[in-house]
């Protein structure tokens, strides 16, 4: 389906999660947003609060980022804090060795004390690349089991890879319309982020987000 430069915008969490970002580089990362008309601006936890004017852009962050292998009581106390200090919306990363091993009601209670700690919206990034399809899918069962709002593919930290077309058509089946999905890593142009839309992502996660965006004829 064709999408319009606007609708595509306010699909976007615009992102900054390099190790190195500057506060300065988040204040520019919040203009590009609001000039780009961008749906959020995502950026570590120690950036919060924004002090920028944000306009209409909302705030998303990350919490047990990028491993997953924080004690969940980490996970939900960076949660808390995060939404103390602002976040709208929260992007956890589970923990795939627990998923790896068949524990999914840990996969399951780790997300649920996140989202207990969560006053906004929860995404649960699942690291689709380095999961097989029923590691996917139990990884989409735990995650709406659990409360989430979302999954989403992937931190782009992963030597594994980020985003594909099969692992969002997959996540998109399971969840069946009643989770968001979030394409995220690796999406570089407007091609590849149509063909996510396509297989049901419901939200894009780039850090750039203006290539993407000039490529809307």
């Amino acid at each position: 389906m064709s999408i319009t430069r606007e609708e595509l915008a306010n699909m976007i969490d615009h992102t900054l999660l390099k190790t190195d970002a500057t506060t300065a580089q988040v204040s520019a990362l919040v203009e590009e947003a609001k000039e780009l008309g961008a749906y959020s601006v995502c950026v570590s936890p120690s950036m919060l609060p924004i002090r920028d004017d944000l306009g209409d852009v909302l705030v998303a962050t990350v919490v047990g980022f990028p491993s997953g292998n924080h004690t969940s009581a980490i996970k939900a106390a960076e949660a808390s804090q995060a939404s103390a200090n602002g976040a709208h919306e929260v992007d956890m990363v589970i923990n795939i060795g627990l998923l790896k091993e068949g524990r999914n009601a840990d996969v399951q209670a780790e997300i649920a004390a996140v989202r207990e700690a969560t006053t906004g919206l929860l995404k649960v990034i699942i690291e689709s690349a380095a999961l097989t399809d029923d590691e996917i899918v139990a990884a989409c069962e735990a995650a709406e089991a659990a409360g989430a709002d979302f999954v989403k593919t992937s931190t782009g930290f992963h030597p594994s890879g980020g985003a594909s077309v099969h692992a969002v058509e997959l996540m998109a089946r399971t969840v069946g319309g009643r989770l968001g999905i979030k394409a995220s890593g690796g999406i570089r142009d407007y091609l590849a982020a149509q063909a996510m839309i396509d297989a049901g992502a419901t939200r894009l996660g780039l850090s750039g987000s203006r290539a993407v965006l000039d490529g809307v004829s």
